[in-house]
């Protein structure tokens, strides 16, 4: 079976997820992030025992885990951040790397036209490998859900298996739930695949459903009708895939910049944005929108860019525009 998704951490997760509770547990170097109520700095011996909170945690997890099995080599990615920029190109090519180098000039890389290009080579071999598994009959299993990406990654790719018109293998759809509740039960939401631990994939397996033909002619003419259109930007609204303009989210951000003083730390607007809204857009995309509202003159940096951080590890103060 061949297994497509559509980022890095839901690639590297699904591979841990195959032989995540396979063997003996071992337990390698723990890091935890722990605070007091107060503020006050834990002392060693609370440090310690949320160590040890956490290695039984894990122990646990890893021991009432079902591994899915399977072949990590059956696993492909496609890390394209196809709901950004220019998708005219039938195939990624310099318009979607062009796309990337935008997207990674938000973090300390200086290296980012290499990443990009990486990203891109991989996406093409993976994209050639699949096409010869296909058309020779195997079976293609696609993970995606509401996010942006993963709802772009699911058209194209269908888009893609239509072109191809040799593949006599079965393709199904495992879609991540909007809303689950879980062994206490809370209401757990999760916005993309990336966010679902190694030790719950197996659980979604029995959710698959299989592709008809038709289904996969709807989803490749309704990707062309959005390359043809070519919008900066497309998002999931009720349920569908839409092209829309690059400021639909710039009122959440303002939102959260509303409810700061005159000067906040740029870190906060991202973080908030991106857990208060649930939008399924990345930090990236989030910095790349106040950069905007900085050339616009609404907002100004008040410290420069830190040494290996992101973009937006920084102060902003708001600027009083003349009437």
């Amino acid at each position: 079976m061949i297994e497509i998704v559509f980022s890095q951490s839901a690639c590297g997760g699904l591979k841990h997820a195959q032989h995540y509770g396979k063997g003996e547990f071992k337990c390698g170097t723990i890091g935890v992030c722990a605070v007091r109520d107060d503020g006050r700095k834990l002392t060693k011996r609370e440090i310690r025992a949320a160590q040890r909170e956490a290695k039984e945690s894990m122990r646990l997890s890893w021991e009432n885990a079902t591994p899915m099995c399977g072949n990590t080599a059956d696993i492909y990615g496609f890390n394209l951040a196809l709901s950004i920029g220019d998708i005219s190109e039938d195939q990624p090519g310099a318009k979607r790397k062009q796309t990337l180098e935008r997207l990674y000039s938000v973090y300390p890389y200086n290296e980012a036209d290499q990443l990009a290009q990486e990203i891109l080579q991989e996406a093409n071999s993976n994209l050639e490998t699949v096409r010869e598994r296909a058309e020779s009959g195997e079976s293609i299993r696609i993970w995606y859900s509401n996010q942006p990406d993963e709802m772009c990654g699911l058209y194209w790719f269908l888009w893609q298996l239509d072109q191809w018109k040799e593949n006599d293998g079965q393709i199904y759809l495992v879609k991540l739930p909007e809303w689950e509740v879980d062994a206490n039960g809370n209401i757990l939401r999760r916005v993309s695949w990336g966010e679902v631990p190694a030790s719950e994939w197996h659980r979604y397996l029995d959710s698959q459903k299989p592709v008809l033909p038709v289904f996969c002619h709807s989803c490749a003419s309704h990707w062309r009708t959005l390359q043809n259109e070519n919008t900066p930007l497309r998002a999931v609204l009720n349920g569908q895939l839409v092209n829309v303009q690059e400021t639909i989210y710039d009122d959440f951000i303002a939102r959260e910049i509303e409810e700061e003083g005159e000067e906040f730390q740029e870190a906060m607007i991202v973080g908030r944005v991106l857990g208060k809204y649930q939008l399924g857009i990345s930090d990236a995309w989030i910095a790349l929108r106040i950069e905007e509202m900085i050339r616009a003159g609404i907002l100004e940096p008040t410290t420069d860019l830190e040494e290996d951080s992101p973009i937006y590890h920084r102060r902003l103060k708001k600027r009083r525009l003349e009437k």
